[in-house]
């Protein structure tokens, strides 16, 4: 029998082998890469804090072939090799490939199909062992059947399809095999229902191999130390942890799309098409471009668009996003891989480390609202290591050539925003518990202790636990008597599901990710499409016309949850709205455009954006005032409507829709009167029909951050607004289900049921603590409270600039458009805006003269 020093000897090295690779494929591993390798092979874990396109996935990757190697002699190697390459059937035998080692959490699906090719390569060069595979909602159910027998070696996956894998006896019992765990773009996870689903997802896995290590990775986060102790969990474990960064930072060259004339009185809403003609010049002078825009709807629009403009670019050109057909979206990829695009229109779907080499330019259609969503998506080009990132930003108003002004200079700052991580979300611990009792019956102490290793519940109580334990069991006090709500049962083993058709009942329930009922948009004859929500597809009527997929369609009939369409010609009608559709301005990038409106105040216009908008600016200061950083600006303004107060904090949408209703509140304890509001991320509009006592309540302390929970719930319709919240928690925590598929309930069928929850809950289960996480919520996601205190902790310490402009001035015309939006139709609206535009623009004139 070998002794160990000569056991160890005869294995490989396996950080040597890696290195050895790296160089064969010309490419010098850098110290960082190195260093992350060694960590893994001596088992610790910890956060790769690098620069997009700088070699974070090789990293890891080959960390965790190292890894490997040093665990296995070459011997051993080269005889499970034979077995594979004897085999004479083509058929894949799992059983030879070396059980479960990593598994990989990507935060989306084109992700997940990108790094399965990036994985693979290295594997089938040194000629390992190792089936490494991917499982999302794309996969197919064959594949998906056979993981579940047999893992693979290496599975990319989502915390989705994790979990569900999870809810399988014979899969539990596979990962004590594992090694590491991977979470990749785990900024995008953190602070989201979907990153507190990894967490307990990796509670499990560590309780399943106690000796795997984890390693998140990130390009753009602030709270780098957070970020680690988040993903590895809580307490700290028994390893040292470490954060490693790489030492420098790609380099971005940004420019501006800057029109001829920039309008004096801009509005949000527009799609940047007037920059059309420009855009098509940048995408002709590189060989592979990417457009992003903010919204599914707007590249849509920017798609077809730059077809009707280059009609020869049909097939060169791509479409991508999430509600596309997967057949569609890999199609997209594969060619822009291979260099055969010269341009494709996105969203986020392509946002995450998707390495795409031929890709030279990004074009960004709009302001991406968060500095590190810009450096997110200037890293898509020149995405190799020491490649220079190039984006084109693309403003569809005056006002987003601030923020690009504002945002260059924050990553001059290294103003990158952080996450702050979720705790006490007891709608995803509920749904967790089910998916485990689905797997294996769990002792509730056992359990306890896992749970509280997380940091989204590392101060979870007991009495909390007893809670959710009784809550899955019976539906808790006030759902004791209906048999649909006891999921878990006792058993010898200890609690389990109460039976198989409960468990296929719940995974088809898994997933925290919150939006309407998709509806499949299908050809009468031919092939899927995609999916649109159901709220949309419902206003038509048969032979409407809308533009999908990059196609003028006609709605023939809806059946099933089917929309079934024929392509049409002419005139769209329509083009699909999801949800979630307007980002928030980030709390860094606000702060940055602050700063630049102080430098516009003190006569400063550094940059092509800002020397733009000058003219903007400058009729500004005549009619009213540029705020700078230690100011607040107040307009009040009389027209036909009724009395306006323009307030401009600059704290960005979410902030300024509870700040609205403090302030319409307080100023209505002064004198009864009735306020409509209006927002956008820049200023906040009060509509009145009779004049408000704006200055005694200023002299009152209208920004006075005292007693702002008390004062929120009387100025708002909480209840209301704890409703709409409810409805994500009761589908998360199982209390509503959505159908099965064929058979799914309707959007309005779904929010019925919940309301009844709701109701029945306030009546006679008033402690229910999904009540309480409901308001929770609404005052930390939606109103952002703990921001909105901050803001009005310097609001109430910054000077007040208080105007009475004789008309709107050009800070307060795109709130006004807002507020129109909502009474008129789109084509309306661009003729009364257009009334308006020409109207103000006579008076600017007339004042100059």
């Amino acid at each position: 029998m070998n002794s160990p020093r000569t056991r160890n000897s005869s294995r490989h090295n396996g950080v040597r082998m890696v290195a050895d690779w790296m160089k064969a494929n010309e490419r010098k591993p850098f110290p960082f890469q190195r260093k992350v390798w060694k960590e893994i092979v001596a088992g610790r874990s910890g956060l790769l804090h690098s620069p997009t396109g700088t070699g974070k996935t090789l990293a890891i990757w080959m960390g965790a072939l190292a890894a490997w190697l040093d665990r296995t002699t070459p011997a051993e190697v080269e005889a499970q090799n034979h077995k594979l390459n004897n085999r004479r059937s083509r058929r894949v035998n799992r059983n030879l490939y070396a059980p479960i080692q990593v598994i990989w959490v990507t935060p989306l699906r084109a992700l997940a199909a990108d790094t399965l090719l990036a994985l693979r390569e290295p594997v089938e060069d040194l000629k390992l062992p190792w089936l490494v595979e991917r499982r999302t909602s794309d996969t197919a159910s064959s594949v998906k059947t056979k993981q579940k027998n047999r893992l693979p070696s290496c599975l990319i996956t989502t915390p989705e399809s994790l979990s569900i894998l999870l809810s399988f006896p014979k899969t539990q019992a596979q990962f004590s095999s594992l090694k590491l765990i991977v979470l990749d773009e785990w900024h995008e996870l953190m602070g989201t229902k979907r990153g507190v689903q990894a967490e307990l997802c990796l509670s499990r896995l560590r309780q399943l191999s106690p000796t795997a290590c984890t390693w998140a990775v990130s390009a753009t986060i602030g709270n780098v130390e957070q970020a680690m102790q988040t993903a590895i969990g809580h307490p700290t474990l028994p390893q040292e942890c470490s954060v490693i960064k790489a030492p420098t930072r790609r380099k971005i060259s940004m420019k501006s799309i800057v029109p001829k004339s920039v309008d004096r009185f801009p509005w949000a809403g527009h799609m940047g098409l007037r920059s059309l003609n420009d855009v098509v010049k940048a995408i002709d002078s590189v060989g592979s471009s990417l457009v992003f825009t903010n919204t599914r709807s707007q590249a849509e629009r920017w798609y077809a668009a730059l077809l009707y403009a280059k009609p020869e670019w049909a097939g060169k050109i791509g479409l991508h996003h999430g509600s596309l057909d997967r057949k569609k979206r890999n199609w997209v990829e594969r060619e822009l891989d291979a260099g055969n695009l010269r341009c494709v229109v996105c969203t986020s779907s392509l946002d995450l480390g998707v390495d795409f080499f031929p890709v030279e330019q990004v074009l960004q259609v709009g302001s991406p609202k968060g500095i590190a969503r810009l450096m997110q998506r200037a890293g898509r080009s020149g995405h190799y290591p020491g490649g220079k990132s190039q984006l084109v930003f693309v403003p569809t108003n005056a006002l987003d050539l601030i923020e690009l002004a504002a945002a260059k200079d924050a990553l001059k700052n290294n103003q990158i925003e952080s996450r702050t991580p979720l705790k006490g979300s007891l709608d995803v611990l509920a749904q967790h518990v089910v998916t485990l009792a689905a797997g294996t019956a769990f002792d509730e102490s056992e359990l306890f202790r896992e749970v509280r290793s997380t940091h989204a519940f590392a101060e979870l109580t007991e009495t909390q636990w007893q809670w959710v334990l009784d809550f899955v069991k019976r539906g808790g006090e006030s759902l004791r008597v209906y048999p649909d709500f006891k999921r878990v049962v006792e058993s010898d083993q200890g609690w389990k599901i109460a039976d198989e058709k409960m468990a296929r009942r719940h995974r088809m329930s898994i997933g925290t990710i919150s939006s309407d009922r998709e509806v499949v948009v299908q050809f009468m004859k031919g092939g899927r499409l995609g999916t649109i929500e159901e709220r949309f597809i419902s206003k038509l009527k048969p032979e409407d016309k809308f533009m999908f997929a990059g196609r003028v369609l006609k709605l023939v009939m809806v059946r099933d949850m089917t929309a079934w369409v024929r392509r049409a010609k002419g005139k769209v009608a329509a083009v699909p709205r999801w949800s979630g559709g307007r980002l928030p301005l980030s709390n860094e990038l606000a702060e940055s455009v602050r700063s630049k409106l102080g430098e516009a105040n003190r006569g400063q216009f550094r940059g092509p954006e800002m020397r733009a908008v000058r003219p903007l600016l400058e009729l500004q200061a005549q009619w009213s005032a540029v705020p700078d950083e230690d100011s607040l600006l107040i307009e009040k303004v009389k027209t036909r409507d009724g009395f306006h107060v323009f307030v401009y904090p600059f704290e960005g949408r979410l902030v300024h829709e509870g700040l609205a209703a403090i302030l319409a509140w307080r100023i209505s304890q002064m004198q009864p009167i009735t306020f409509a509001t209006t927002i956008n991320d820049y200023g906040i509009e009060l509509l009145s029909p009779t004049d408000p006592p704006l200055e005694k309540a200023l002299e009152s302390g209208l920004f006075s951050p005292l007693n702002l929970l008390n004062q929120i719930e009387k100025s708002m319709n909480a209840t209301e607004l704890d409703r709409r919240q409810f409805r994500d928690i009761a589908r998360i925590a199982g209390l509503v289900f959505g159908g099965v598929p064929g058979h799914h309930k309707s959007s309005r069928q779904l929010q019925a049921s919940s309301d009844m929850f709701f109701d029945v809950f306030r009546e006679y289960d008033p402690e229910n603590l999904l009540l309480r996480q409901a308001r929770r919520e609404v005052l930390d996601m939606q109103l952002e409270h703990v921001r909105l205190a901050q803001a009005m902790e310097r609001l109430s310490a910054a000077k007040i600039v208080y105007r009475e402009p004789p008309k709107p001035t050009p800070l307060s015309f795109p709130i006004l458009v807002d507020r129109l939006r909502l009474r008129l139709s789109s084509e309306k609206l661009s003729d009364r805006v257009a009334r308006m535009t020409q109207q103000y623009e006579r008076a600017a004139e007339k004042k100059l003269k």
